[in-house]
């Protein structure tokens, strides 16, 4: 059995911690057994690795989410969607990457969101479909939740009433967030939870590919993959399949996809700087600003802090934020494969120059790609910890107290010996982040590329590298 891990998100109903670049499934919010905070995907990925599931995973990812990905996981295997598309065109492409690495056309390939809150056994259920898929005959197995309460939150799996004792039924129907009074019906018919997650065998994709004319190899696939229409794989696919099969999973499932269910388990009541006081029932505080928060008297509410923006809602509430939020606005942190950054100020002065400040974290043994920028200057003032300066043939050592400027068109880099912090002060006609043409991302290519070139330690040494 292949995994494919679906992570995608816009970030909205999280907001002022979640956006474009950290959707839910990246905020470490979450408690795990040492006492460590963690996120939702990191939490998943772990609970993979102890079913013995992680070998035969990959997550399929837009590109904008691989850095922070690669940041928290490591070296996990990424399929790279170029764009946003929905779930059909990624699911096709993770397909035609398994295809294209050799997995056999009976292969089963299952499908899972990278964030659900589940027990750890219900990855060991996820091994069921493959059974479910084989002796039920049908073209696809799902895996729906049995359901604790009359939601209308939820998409329902409707099986079809028979006498069949097995782990599976087949599937009648399928109805997307009834009332409560109606899905107290549904539940009444044997109605489950639908997660999510299905399982077919990679010759099913396969053919679908066929059938509507799109290449089969991932590199044609990856090259045609603008011209994918943008739809859900529920509607081209699930809807129109008769012949699916469903098994229950009886353990604890939620989607922490809003405020009020997110805090429900968090087990922390406030993290991060500040206070609550005991009047304050039922209030969560997650502050990532440096200024502490303090909450007197306001029961039942969501404090959320950070870069991005304030929030303070009743937790009731708190989902209309996705209504509120600006989609246009630019992060003010993310997470990279080689740390973080925080914006501290933005500034535009009447000649038209804009200043924009960050706070910069370099983690050890992680170096920044080696290029340059065309359009603006940059100071460094480095804070804390150690590493070494690259810059257009010349090596350097820095370190805590030290100031580095770079013009534009200076190609440069920074590795960091241990975790670095600095302070970035970008200033130019243009300041973006698309402003860098870059030469190596690899700090081995970077290092070939000095020793090639003839590049000068200034106090370094060769050794430095």
């Amino acid at each position: 059995m292949k995994l494919v891990l679906l992570s995608g998100g816009s970030g909205k109903r999280l907001w002022p911690l979640s956006n474009d670049a950290r959707s839910k499934q990246f905020l470490k919010v979450l408690e795990n057994e040492h006492g460590e905070m963690e996120s939702m995907v990191q939490r998943v990925w772990g609970q993979i690795k102890g079913a013995g599931l992680a070998d035969s995973a990959v997550i399929a990812t837009s590109k904008v989410q691989v850095e922070i990905l690669q940041n928290q996981l490591g070296g996990v295997p990424i399929i790279v969607e170029p764009e946003r598309r929905d779930t059909f065109p990624a699911i096709a492409l993770a397909a035609s990457y398994l295809y294209s690495q050799g997995v056999g056309l009976d292969e089963t390939v299952c499908i899972l969101p990278v964030d659900p809150y589940v027990d750890d056994q219900f990855f060991d259920r996820i091994r069921d479909l493959e059974g479910a898929l084989h002796n039920s005959g049908a073209k696809m197995a799902l895996m729906g939740v049995n359901p604790t309460y009359p939601s209308s939150k939820y998409g329902y799996i409707v099986p079809e009433a028979d006498e069949n004792n097995s782990d599976y039924k087949k599937v009648g129907r399928f109805t997307e967030k009834p009332s409560e009074d109606r899905a107290e019906r549904l539940i009444e018919q044997g109605a489950l939870w639908n997660c999510g997650v299905f399982a077919f065998k990679l010759s099913y994709m396969m053919d679908h590919l066929l059938r509507a004319g799109m290449p089969m190899q991932y590199e044609d696939l990856l090259a045609r993959y603008a011209t994918l229409e943008k739809i859900s794989f529920d509607y081209a696919v699930v809807e129109k399949e008769s012949h699916i099969a469903v098994i229950p999973y009886d353990g604890y499932w939620k989607d922490l996809g809003t405020w009020n269910t997110l805090t429900e388990n968090m087990g922390l009541q406030h993290i991060g700087k500040g206070a609550i006081s005991e009047d304050s029932p039922n209030t969560h505080l997650i502050n990532e600003l440096d200024i502490p928060v303090t909450i007197i008297g306001i029961p039942n509410a969501i404090v959320a802090v950070s870069p991005d923006g304030i929030l303070v809602s009743d937790k009731e509430a708190s989902p209309r934020v996705k209504d509120m939020v600006d989609a246009g606005q630019r992060p003010m942190y993310e997470e990279r494969r080689w740390g973080w950054y925080r914006v501290l100020d933005y500034s535009k002065f009447g000649d038209g120059t804009e200043v924009l400040t960050k706070r910069i974290g370099l983690k050890a043994g992680n170096n920044l790609g080696y290029r340059k920028h065309l359009y603006r200057a940059d100071t460094w003032t480095i804070i804390s910890g150690k590493g070494i300066l690259v810059k257009e043939g010349t090596i350097t050592p820095v370190e805590a107290g030290d100031v580095v400027t770079i013009e534009p068109g200076t190609y440069h880099c920074l590795k960091a010996f241990h975790d670095m912090e600095y302070i970035e002060v970008q200033k130019g006609e243009v300041v973006q982040e698309e402003d860098f043409e870059e030469l190596f991302s690899s700090w081995n290519d970077i290092e070939r590329h000095c020793v090639v070139s003839g590049a000068k330690a200034a106090g370094a040494g060769r050794n430095a590298l």
